[in-house]
């Protein structure tokens, strides 16, 4: 039985209908009220729900910090129109190279001027991380749960040499694990270059990043039976990337002056049909003649969320938000998107050694986040 609490509401409407909705920092605060808070908001199926309810939001780069190039990770809501200087850093300074991201867990790559590279996970809301030693002759496709293991996995590419010539292959690795690495093979006529991926019904979705021909398709690897097959995709003439929108596929290019995006939906996984929805034509005419600038190099990322979609316009250290009528929402200076999203967790991971997060220290380490 839901007991009452002093406010006359049940514990159960409290902690299932109000703390579920909480940021995990206020989250986190909200467990020194009393130790029946503690528990139930500690446990691993409130930890899964709360973080189902975080937004996911695309992951930025500082492209600049003071007099000095950066690569601080943020992220960015236009939602709550926070302007450039209340951005939350999501990831540390100095040489660091975002590879993955998957249910709030990063994978980096951290790079040492004395020759000490690594990569390691990284969870960016508990500040807990491990490293990675396995990966430094291999590139990472992707991340994903293995769902009839309940691991998370790296999907990874490397060139395998044999007698007579360079073969292309994959592995599949999973955080936490001693063992080695399995490999599985290449898919039959594969481009070797993929974006981002897009994860959806068990799967990874790629479109190539070079194109070889117009009629080239969508790659899928099934993350729970880790094989691959293919998807029809539409007549894209440029090359194009993937992202997701509103629990489906969507894929984006731009024409070969680069002021026009096209934008694709899926409107039928099973049957695979597709619909151009959007076409916008960029205010590249009004951002060069506001920044009076001509010559700089720009490009354009397609951002969904909550039934909005919004273009990331990255121009000469500034970011632009253009909605798809082509209207100019929001501009902040010295960060250039990218194609990796967030959403922060707190559900606790076996692979993490450094931290646990019922320690009291998470929260001091939310609130002056220190690089490691």
């Amino acid at each position: 039985m839901a007991t009452p609490h002093s406010c006359g509401l049940p514990e159960e409407i409290i902690i299932w209908e109000i703390l579920i909705r909480l940021p995990p920092k206020s989250l986190l605060r909200c467990r020194a009220v009393c130790r029946v808070w503690r528990h139930a908001t500690s446990h691993r199926q409130f930890l899964l729900a709360h973080h189902a309810r975080q937004p996911s939001l695309p992951i930025v780069f500082s492209s600049i910090h003071g007099n000095e190039i950066s690569n601080t990770i943020a992220t960015l809501d236009h939602r709550a129109a926070v302007p450039q200087d209340q951005l939350q850093p999501i990831g540390p300074r100095d040489q660091i190279f975002l590879e993955a991201s998957c249910d709030g867990l990063l994978i980096l790559y951290k790079y040492g001027t004395d020759a000490k590279h690594c990569f390691f996970v990284y969870n960016p809301t508990t500040r807990q991380h491990s490293p990675i030693r396995q990966l430094l002759r291999f590139n990472i496709m992707g991340m994903y749960p293995h769902r009839p293991t309940s691991e998370y996995r790296l999907l990874l590419q490397k060139r395998y040499m044999d007698s007579s010539q360079d073969q292309i292959g994959c592995c599949v690795f999973a955080l936490g694990s001693d063992q080695p690495l399995r490999y599985i093979g290449w898919p039959e006529k594969a481009s070797e270059w993929f974006t981002v991926p897009v994860r959806m019904r068990d799967s990874l979705h790629w479109y190539p990043m070079y194109l070889s021909r117009q009629t080239e398709p969508v790659m899928v690897f099934d993350t729970v039976s880790e094989s691959f097959r293919q998807m029809r995709a539409p007549a894209i003439p440029t090359k194009a990337c993937m992202f997701e929108m509103d629990d489906t596929l969507g894929i984006y290019s731009c024409n070969t002056t680069l002021e026009i995006v096209n934008i694709w939906v899926l409107q039928n996984y099973k049957s695979e049909v597709w619909n151009l929805k959007y076409r916008v034509a960029l205010p590249i005419a009004e951002i060069r003649e506001k920044f009076d600038d001509h010559d700089a190099y720009w490009n354009a990322n397609v951002a969904s969320g909550n039934g909005d979609v919004l273009l990331l316009v990255s121009f000469n250290h500034w970011l632009f938000y253009v909605d798809t009528d082509g209207k100019l929402v929001a501009s902040f200076q010295g960060f250039y998107a990218s194609r990796f999203r967030h959403k922060q967790t707190l559900v606790p991971h076996t692979f993490f050694t450094t931290l646990d997060v019922n320690d009291v220290r998470t929260l001091n380490l939310m609130s002056h986040p220190k690089a490691f």
